[in-house]
């Protein structure tokens, strides 16, 4: 009988036959494996006028040719020709939860090696090697990560799409008889095709994601038998990927999760590593982009600090600015030396204040780019990325830096070295502002690849000489979120909106594949910097309290009334952030006619955030029904708090008043059966909901 190999992670289980040539086939995909049986012997019969002998459609990473008709997730060829591949003699190497399967193609002469991983938070896990075993050059074309297996029937497919300041939009769409194809070509993971999705049927559920930051391909094919397979996969621009005899090309790692739970996990458990091994309770975090912008006084930015230090604030960071001659987006990218017109002391001073203030101290940097109006770019204007007779084209005013070339590299990590050897730097925003155009060096070859490559060394570089030093990812906001830049980094800025409205959808976008303490999200001024719209500080706090929260405004602008309320959220937060940020705590629900609903739950204490959105179309909320993750703790409980202490009701009972008051206690399965009667919140307002077990007490309304 042929070899079963079983990738099992207790969660999912995928269960794949070894042929004598040929790809793997995938026998089953779902919750249970299967056992060795002669059904898996028989051989398929194709339609009249088909292939005399049925090639199985149902495989990992089909290569194309010899009877497969589909998308191949394997392409390439040596001088026009090896252009079909057919791997045999397959061997299985086991260690631990890991397992490798190798093949050769002695006819086309390459080797390919597909590494699962069946991961503790139920998470599989899958990579791709193919090796150039012939004498002459190989151009690979095309090498995806990973393939998994859809049901036949009515499937759904949930994408997220966006722009600048509206990442994370969840789009839905019925699958048809065609190929569904979504290509990124920004050189980063972007705002608009983020490389993850979750797909539905009505037998099953999955979610599926790439760990990479830069161009990739997700594809789902139709097979011969109505089944899909889903393709994850870095793209190539034309040329990019030729292999020299004897090298070879190591795809990024794609990831599969029965549901949200599972990927945070995952992120928690495995993919982020965390300065001294654990993550510490997340600090309250002032980013100074918005309250300061390139203005930059030292007195103000030590009042600011101070200020922030008796609001509870527990990290300051110093953002865009500092360096060069940086009054503006204009200039002096590249020029990583402190501005000594702005800081003639150097950072020292300020660094010193704030952490004499018993905060930690951050620091932004831009290191992938370089503008033309710089020191840098006037001595080296060939280290950009460019394209020799092709327009330099600017974005934000700014040029790509070749991070491929070692000099560039060193001369970046010694920048930033010598700023984190010299001050007690506790944190890095790293932020990337711009798309790759035409990523090409000096020899006018797509360089895409190996720059996002590059990116991750230089990131992992400066970890290793600095592994206290935390990092946040930054792109234009949510422009690079994948498990590729989670794995070097421990935060990211969600999005550069900041508005309390728009990031009640991009958040909840945001965690389903990213757990809430790993999303930055800020209570920023009134009216927003973006929208210009005007919210309630309740409302812009409660939207951010459960996520890696943050404060985005110049604190001494704030009234007395405003600060001493901003305490009390400050306060609230540090109080919660255990359980909101405790794994599989945290639960959400889907929007309803406008309302929002989030929290976390343990059975000392359940949080619930309400907020609503636009106004509500019902003559009156549905109640709240909480989700049977919560339900199941089970008990009797009563409302122990609420916040804002007058929340913005359009009307509310006596018997409501009695439920918020906590003068009523109730059975927690009704609360999910029935749900809780809450009054109507205005729109753009929010409520927060403390509950906790009843010691006794009414029991009726």
């Amino acid at each position: 009988m042929s070899e079963i190999v079983i990738i099992d992670s207790g969660q999912l289980a995928l269960s794949l036959r070894l042929p004598e040539l040929g790809m793997p086939e995938i026998l089953s995909f779902g919750s249970e494996p299967v056992e060795p049986d002669p059904l898996f012997e028989i051989e398929r019969s194709s339609r009249v006028n088909g292939m005399d002998i049925a090639v199985p459609s149902n495989v990992l990473l089909p290569a194309g040719g010899m009877g497969f008709f589909g998308w191949p997730a394997i392409a390439g060829h040596r001088g026009g020709r090896d252009f079909v591949a057919q791997f045999g003699g397959w061997t299985v190497l086991r260690d631990g939860n890991q397992t490798v399967l190798k093949a050769v193609d002695s006819v086309a002469r390459l080797g390919i090696a597909i590494t699962l991983t069946a991961h503790v938070s139920g998470l599989i896990s899958m990579a791709t090697e193919l090796s150039n075993l012939g004498d002459a050059e190989y151009q690979l074309d095309r090498c995806m990560a990973a393939t998994f297996l859809a049901p036949a029937g009515n499937v759904q497919v949930m994408s997220f799409t966006g722009i600048w300041g509206r990442e994370f939009q969840t789009r839905r769409e019925l699958l048809g008889n065609g190929t569904w194809i979504q290509e990124n070509r920004r050189g980063r993971t972007s705002h608009d095709r983020f490389p993850m999705l979750f797909i539905e049927s009505e037998t099953q559920i999955f979610g599926v994601t790439l760990g990479f930051s830069g161009n990739h391909q997700m594809v789902i094919d139709r097979t011969d038998d109505g089944r899909r397979l889903v393709h994850l996969g870095e793209l190539f621009e034309p040329g990019e990927m030729i292999l020299a005899p004897g090298e070879s090309y190591e795809s990024p790692t794609a990831y599969v999760g029965a549901d949200s739970e599972d990927f945070h996990a995952f992120v928690r458990e495995e993919l982020t590593t965390w300065p001294g091994g654990t993550m510490s309770p997340r600090p309250v975090t002032l980013n100074t982009w918005e309250g300061n912008y390139f203005d930059h006084q030292m007195d103000s930015l030590k009042a600011q600090a101070t200020a922030a230090a008796e609001l509870g604030i527990e990290r300051f960071v110093l953002d865009d600015g500092w360096f060069g001659k940086r009054d503006n987006d204009t200039t002096s990218l590249g020029d990583w030396d402190i501005d000594a017109r702005k800081y003639p002391d150097g950072l020292k001073p300020l660094v010193d204040h704030v952490t004499g203030l018993g905060m930690q101290f951050g620091i932004w940097f831009e290191p992938e780019m370089v503008n033309p109006v710089s020191e840098l770019y006037k001595a080296h204007p060939d280290w950009a990325l460019t394209i020799e007779g092709r327009p330099i084209l600017e974005s934000r005013t700014q040029l790509v830096l070749d991070l491929t070339r070692p000099e560039v590299s060193d001369y970046l990590f010694g920048k930033i070295d010598a700023v984190l050897s010299n001050h007690a730097v506790s944190y890095i925003k790293w932020d990337m502002n711009r798309d790759l155009t035409h990523a090409a060096g000096r020899d006018g070859k797509a360089k895409t690849s190996t720059q996002t490559r590059a990116v991750y060394a230089l990131m992992d570089r400066i970890r290793a000489a600095h592994p206290d030093v935390e990092i946040e990812s930054c792109a234009s906001g949510g422009g690079r979120i994948d498990y590729g830049a989670l794995a070097r980094t421990h935060r990211v800025w969600t999005s550069d909106c900041t508005d309390a409205l728009e990031r009640l959808e991009i958040q909840r976008g945001a965690t389903v594949f990213v757990p809430p303490e790993i999303l930055g999200s800020h209570i920023s001024a009134s009216p927003n910097h973006q929208t210009g719209r005007r919210h309630s500080l309740s409302f812009r706090a409660l939207v951010a309290l459960a996520y890696h929260l943050g404060v985005e405004l110049n604190p001494l602008e704030l009234s007395d009334e405003e600060r001493d309320e901003l305490k009390v959220y400050i306060e609230t937060y540090k109080r919660l952030r255990g359980l909101f940020h405790a794994p599989g705590a945290s639960f959400r629900l889907e929007p309803l006619d406008g309302r929002y609903v989030w929290g976390a739950a343990s059975a000392e204490r359940i949080v619930v955030i309400v907020a609503q959105g636009p106004q509500m179309v019902g003559e009156q909320p549905a109640p709240l029904k909480l989700p049977e993750s919560v339900t199941q703790i089970g008990g009797r409980w009563s409302i122990s708090q609420i916040l804002p202490v007058e929340p913005e009701f359009i009307r509310i009972s006596e018997g409501q008043k009695r439920l918020l008051s906590g003068a009523i206690n109730f059975d927690l399965t009704n609360a999910g059966l029935s749900g809780l009667p809450l009054p109507m919140l205005r729109p753009e307002s929010a409520l927060l909901l403390e509950l906790i077990p009843s010691k006794g007490g009414n029991t009726h309304g």
